[in-house]
């Protein structure tokens, strides 16, 4: 048996962040991948070899903003393993149905100029509006960069200038208690509050509407943060695509000597006298692991597929019942559309400048288009009788992607991973066959078309991802990509379980990281960032919260 001192199950971006930091204090690390790549949701591929040669697709992820709220960029020195970073101004482009259109720069005096062709008092409270998000954001990042539970750390975060972001937020009873009021009520109840036009209400209300609930739900108002951020980090993407991100952790990881074994799916965590000792893969051979196994998949696979009962049992006999009937997932996840195209988008009734799609589009008509895009899919039903979605022409950023003068169309549309009425049927039993994928994709294009129409003539090359083939292919529960809902009672130290939130679990030696942990889902690395620490001051005692090796 080949013995390491860390396993990790899964290379995701997480798990690839996880052991360069445990390399970096010494550690050896092996990482097992069930995909042919590593990467899991921070791929790029070229998955229309065939019939669009040349063509490179983000097959998941592509926007990243979380990962600028943390040092791991910074402390993995990425840049030298080839990491660069392209920064997308415009960020947001938004058509209207009535010739109107959203315009949002990285300037929020620019784009308060935008808002002001159509609503002066909006313009004044949407830099208002972005004031109060950025130094909330600020605010709470240093909690982002902690494990949950761990005051100390997150205390030892704060210094002055984000201690005055607290006092401006939460630092008098009526801040304070308007900071709670605002966190608790929904998307839609915050966007009335401040704002009177749907050209302003409708392109937030999809943004903040990302991290996967419809703007009605109470408790979601955080993904406002969402505007925040591309007016102060800004929204990136690694040169070459997302991918490129998961190779310089590979690059990383491998120069550090961390081993990485693809095509290799865990079947068993080995749990000896009540601590993780190895895994088993498909193939039945055994890896041991010293120190622990570090799992970068959801919980529920975790506990319910890939620890023998009676091991779970003994550790906690409660945990099982609680895996089973706490963790939410809601039904919602995303049908992916890729196309190779022979010419960009053009939105010719808006003004068209190809700055528009530098950054993200959005197709969002109204607050309602938002709502029914995420409540029927909670429902298991399809919205694609009015399809709202978000997409990016990537290429217009980075020509590297494909040929000299084609470029490529990534588009994100909500949809069911169970569809009702149709179960049993389908892939997995999902009701999702390949005619039905195609028949809501030719929808979605439709919809597209009646703002840019030359897309369909544009088109080369199409890949449909059904919800089941995305969960699939990235093995994750019900097909979410970020493992478990951003919903407020299972986030910080909630998330997933408040007894595991802080990325530890009743079985010695078996520690949890991804985006099922804190801070949640999105390419942020702060999920491997933290589970590395909280591995290393297990191994090194308290002292090594300041003075530990490898530790900062």
């Amino acid at each position: 048996m080949e013995i390491y001192d860390a396993i990790i199950i899964g290379a995701g971006h997480n798990g690839l962040v996880c052991a360069a930091y445990l390399l970096k204090a010494g550690y050896r690390v092996l990482l097992l991948e069930k995909r042919p790549v590593p990467g899991g949701a921070a791929t790029t591929e070229y998955a229309m070899a065939d019939t669009a040669p040349g063509f490179k697709f983000n097959l998941c992820a592509i926007d990243h903003e979380f990962i600028f709220l943390g040092p791991v960029i910074e402390e993995l020195a990425l840049q030298k393993y080839g990491l660069e970073y392209r920064y997308c101004d415009p960020t947001v482009f938004c058509p209207h149905p009535d010739g109107k259109y959203f315009l949002a720069h990285k300037s929020l005096e620019h784009t308060c100029a935008e808002i002001a062709r159509y609503s002066e008092r909006d313009a004044a409270k949407y830099k208002e509006f972005t004031y109060y998000w950025q130094r909330l954001m600020r605010a709470i990042a240093p909690i982002f960069n902690a494990p949950p539970q761990s005051l100390i750390q997150i205390a030892g975060n704060y210094n002055l200038e984000r201690v005055q972001d607290v006092l401006a937020v939460a630092g008098s009873p009526k801040k304070a208690l308007d900071f709670l009021r605002t966190m608790l009520s929904s998307p839609e109840d915050i966007l009335n509050e401040w704002f009177d036009t749907e050209i302003v209400k409708a392109p937030l209300a999809r943004l903040m509407a990302e991290i996967g609930a419809p703007p009605s739900q109470k408790g979601m108002a955080s993904g406002a943060m969402m505007i925040a951020m591309r007016h102060s980090k800004g929204v990136g993407r690694p040169r070459g695509g997302t991918g490129e991100l998961t190779q310089a952790l590979v690059n990383l990881v491998t120069s550090k000597g961390g081993v990485i074994l693809t095509e290799q799916t865990v079947k068993q965590v080995l749990v000896e006298e009540g601590r993780a000792v190895g895994v088993r893969v498909a193939q039945g051979k055994e890896y041991g692991a010293k120190v622990g196994v570090v799992s970068n998949i959801d919980a529920q696979r975790l506990f319910l597929q890939l620890i023998n009962p009676a091991d779970l049992d003994a550790a906690d006999p409660d945990m099982r019942s609680r895996i089973e009937r706490k963790i939410v997932n809601n039904n919602e996840t995303i049908l992916k559309i890729d196309c190779a195209l022979a010419e960009p988008l053009r939105f010719e009734a808006y003004d068209h400048k190809d700055e528009y799609l530098m950054g993200t589009v959005l197709i969002a008509d109204s607050l309602l288009h938002v709502e029914q895009a995420h409540a029927l899919p909670m429902m298991g039903q399809i919205p694609d009788s009015n399809p709202s979605m978000y997409l990016d022409v990537p290429t217009v950023l980075d020509p590297s992607m494909a040929p000299p003068g084609k470029h490529t169309l990534w588009i994100e549309f909500f949809a069911p991973y169970q569809i009702a009425g149709a179960e049993g049927t389908g892939l997995n039993g999902t009701g999702w066959t390949d005619d039905l994928k195609n028949k809501v994709a030719d929808r979605v294009i439709d919809k597209l078309a009646e703002y840019a129409p030359n897309v369909k003539q544009a088109i080369m090359a199409r890949r449909v991802e059904s919800p089941a083939e995305l969960g699939e292919r990235l093995g994750s529960y019900k097909g979410n990509y970020y493992h478990i809902d951003m919903s407020l009672d299972q986030m910080i130290f909630l998330r997933p379980l408040p007894e595991i939130a802080n990325y530890k679990t009743p079985i010695k030696g078996l520690f949890l990281t991804g985006a099922g942990t804190h801070p949640g889902g999105s390419i942020s690395g702060m999920p491997g960032r933290n589970c590395a620490r909280v591995i290393i001051q297990s191994e090194k005692g308290i002292l090594s919260r300041f003075f530990g090796k490898g530790y900062v």
